[in-house]
């Protein structure tokens, strides 16, 4: 039996003798004369008070043994110093990585593989500050991990990358902020104006709209605001500007009005190639050629566009050649300016009540009239900008009251009441739109054709045929020099990197379907993803860059590591005995009994 055994047994057994002889000695008092030995509640106290006495003295002598897990490894990242090591911990091996700041108690080293190299014997990871590296991630393995995270900075904390923007057509811009409110979040392009502001809501989360003109890389900014407009935290936001593929679409007017005639202006001036047919009745039409609506014609087209007179005019025969081309990926979109058939809302899967005429607003396009002229440029020569449009406001307009009586119908426009005015619903491949304002033509008169062409851009985008290639997945973030993980690759992917340096991808064959390959960026700013001749555009950022980003995003991976299904790890190992506690917890315990127990037998009893 070795010491660290046999020395608790023989103190325990001294301790419990020293008990009993207390005891004998008090129950022979108790047989001495009354006026010796007390009441009876003094000597139940005194006997009750020895075992509690020796249990103390005990412990102080030889403090209980703390919890510890074999193979358990300490991972110090950075900032690691401003985390409180909990308890269970603080006996464990520790290894500190380059993040990590100086440490005296750690051990080096340059990665988590390395350190697990050196400790073959750890089995569960304890990660204690921002978080691991993305070099280090795939190195936990199946280990079960624990996480005490560093509190994040206050500033900008997320931001959600802008998918290619298309000219003229406005980008939506969401993210979150860690402080203390109020707090107002700006967004300026890059010429520095403010084009949209917005207070982040109780959890710190907003959402901002940009508007990009010209076609090719921009850098825009988005700051964080205290109350008294001093710049807390300030995020680069690059966006990437180019001109989509145009819809082909194919347009059917009841009767000629002035909404279409703007409509088809827009068209043009947007490079959409639009085949309008405009009937005057009795068999008479006017603009483009009149084409059968059949299978072959639908075919060549991406999106249909009808009104509520066209409509209703189609046949059995064409309503189910537009059926039939919906489920097959085409878009289309109904303008609602009269009484749509019953027919025509079963075709589309609808059901529209009410016939009457409203009238609603448009909300405005900025937060304040600076930033909607920022947003609006300056326009050119051939055509300028009505500086007096802003002043005047948006004009009123109408729409045809109508409701949708559909479970799965999305809005797609709202108005400044936040009342859907627009809506879409899925069909197979293909996509549906209901469009009830009438006059939207109004906005061009008034001096808004931005606005006009942001609606209508956004109402095709949405409804027209998608493509059927299968698009590459890139990462939200990507930092150099930091792996990046590139997903649903095929064969002869490469990237272009801004100095002209092509790199091959070579897909993982352990990644299976998902298609994945790694890239380790060397430079900071735009690269190009080629996939045959589709090309992708997608930004890096330097090391340095937005680092209240960066730290989040450890933050958040790392805890997605740490709760990853436990069926996925080995068997936990039983816990063992670390180093003994502290011992002056159970002295003051056992000074605190002495002292009574002093006192009660010091105490005389009372003359009778």
């Amino acid at each position: 039996m070795s010491l660290d055994t046999s020395l608790p047994l023989l103190l325990a057994a001294l301790l419990a003798l020293a008990v009993v002889i207390a005891w004998v000695r008090l129950t022979r008092r108790r047989r001495a004369a009354a006026d010796r030995h007390g009441t009876s509640l003094r000597f139940a106290m005194l006997c009750a008070l020895q075992p509690v006495f020796a249990v103390l003295l005990f412990f102080t002598l030889l403090p209980p043994r703390q919890t510890a897990t074999p193979g358990m490894l300490v991972v110090m990242t950075a900032q690691a110093d401003r985390v409180a090591l909990p308890a269970p911990w603080q006996g464990q091996p520790r290894i500190a990585l380059p993040e990590a700041p100086a440490m005296a108690d750690a051990e080096r080293a340059p990665d988590l593989g390395t350190a697990l190299r050196r400790h073959p014997d750890a089995q569960t990871l304890h990660i204690v500050g921002a978080g691991l590296e993305a070099r280090d991630r795939d190195a936990v393995g199946g280990r079960p991990i624990t996480f005490s995270p560093a509190p994040l900075p206050r500033g900008i904390v997320a931001l959600s990358p802008v998918a290619i923007a298309t000219p003229g057509a406005p980008f939506a811009v969401s993210g979150r902020v860690n402080g203390a409110s109020p707090v107002t979040v700006v967004l300026r392009d890059p010429a520095g104006q403010r084009i949209d502001a917005t207070a982040v809501d109780a959890r710190g989360r907003f959402h901002l709209t940009g508007l990009a003109r010209l076609p090719g890389p921009a850098l825009f900014r988005v700051e964080m605001l205290d109350a008294r407009h001093t710049v807390i935290d300030a995020v680069g936001l690059p966006v990437w500007t180019q001109a989509a593929t145009p819809p082909r679409v194919w347009a059917l007017a009841g009767a000629p009005n002035a909404e279409w005639k703007y409509l088809r202006r827009w068209a043009t001036d947007a490079g959409i190639d639009l085949h309008l047919q405009v009937s005057l009745g009795g068999g008479l039409q006017l603009g483009d050629a009149p084409l059968p609506m059949t299978a072959d014609t639908l075919r060549r087209f991406d999106l249909v566009v009808l009104d509520a007179r066209s409509a209703a005019a189609l046949g059995d025969g064409q309503r189910a050649a537009l059926a039939a081309a919906v489920r097959d990926g085409l878009g289309v979109l109904l303008r609602i300016d009269g009484t749509v058939p019953p027919a025509t809302q079963r075709t589309l899967g609808v059901s529209l009540t009410g016939d009457d005429v409203a009238e609603f607003h448009l909300p405005r396009a900025a937060p304040d009239d600076d930033a909607w002229r920022a947003r609006r440029g300056v326009g050119t020569a051939d055509t300028p900008i009505d500086s007096e449009a802003i002043t005047a406001g948006l004009p009123v307009l109408t729409r045809r009251d109508v409701r949708v009586v559909s479970t799965d119908a999305i809005p797609l426009v709202r108005d400044a009441n936040d009342a859907a005015i627009a809506w879409w619903r899925s069909e197979g491949r293909g996509r549906i739109g209901l469009w009830t304002p009438v006059d939207t033509y109004a906005l061009v008169l008034a001096g808004h054709p931005d606005l006009h062409a942001s609606l209508w851009s956004q109402a095709f985008g949405t409804l027209a045929r998608a493509g059927t290639h299968a698009s590459p997945q890139i990462p939200a973030q990507i930092r150099a020099p930091q792996r990046a993980a590139f997903c649903h690759l095929a064969d002869g992917a490469r990237i272009t990197a801004p100095d002209g340096t092509v790199t091959r991808l070579q897909r993982d064959p352990a990644t299976g379907d998902a298609r994945c390959a790694g890239f380790w960026p060397r430079l900071a700013g735009w690269h190009q993803l080629n996939v045959g001749e589709d090309s992708t555009p997608f930004h890096v950022r330097a090391a340095d860059d937005a680092p209240h980003l960066h730290a989040m995003d450890l933050r958040t991976r790392t805890e997605h590591l740490a709760a990853a299904p436990r069926a996925r790890h080995p068997a936990r190992v039983p816990a063992a005995q670390g180093p003994r506690g502290p011992a002056w917890p159970w002295f003051l315990g056992w000074l605190a009994t002495a002292g009574l127990l002093w006192w009660l037998e010091r105490r005389r009893p009372a003359a009778g």
